[in-house]
């Protein structure tokens, strides 16, 4: 019962962090481009990633999230950090939107190399969760 319920929370967790490191990188080309056509293409690749793969996979994640934890109930300092760590995660989510919606209006404000760097925070709180539910160290 619970195997195949992993498994789901496990599938839609990769979906989204895939669109949560994808999407700073379409940033960067995108404050990059020059040419009407690049960025008419970025903003549809930018809108299709975020509502159409990054969005949903948030929600079924946290869902399936909420849902494993109500099967094997709340146990260890751990996993109050690990919470945390995913609330940051909504928040640097909810701030993609806000950046995608800047560059939907054409008011970036920020170059390439800002997006590079924004590029590298999501991988820090994937380490950092992989790190607590296997040490459990709380």
């Amino acid at each position: 019962h619970m195997l195949w319920l992993k498994a789901l929370h496990i599938i839609f967790m990769v979906t989204w962090f895939a669109g949560l490191f994808y999407l700073p990188r379409l940033f960067v080309y995108h404050a990059q481009s020059t040419d009407r056509v690049s960025l008419e293409r970025f903003k549809l690749m930018e809108r299709k990633l975020f509502f159409g793969i990054m969005t949903p996979g948030a929600v079924l994640t946290i869902l399936f999230g909420t849902w494993l934890w109500l099967g094997y109930g709340f146990n260890g300092g751990w996993l109050v950090v690990k919470l945390a760590l995913v609330v940051v995660l909504i928040v640097y989510h909810l701030y993609c939107g806000k950046l995608l919606q800047d560059f939907k209006q054409d008011r970036n404000r920020h170059g390439h190399v800002f997006y590079r760097w924004l590029n590298e925070f999501p991988l820090l709180i994937l380490v950092g969760s992989v790190l607590l539910v296997v040490l459990k160290p709380l």
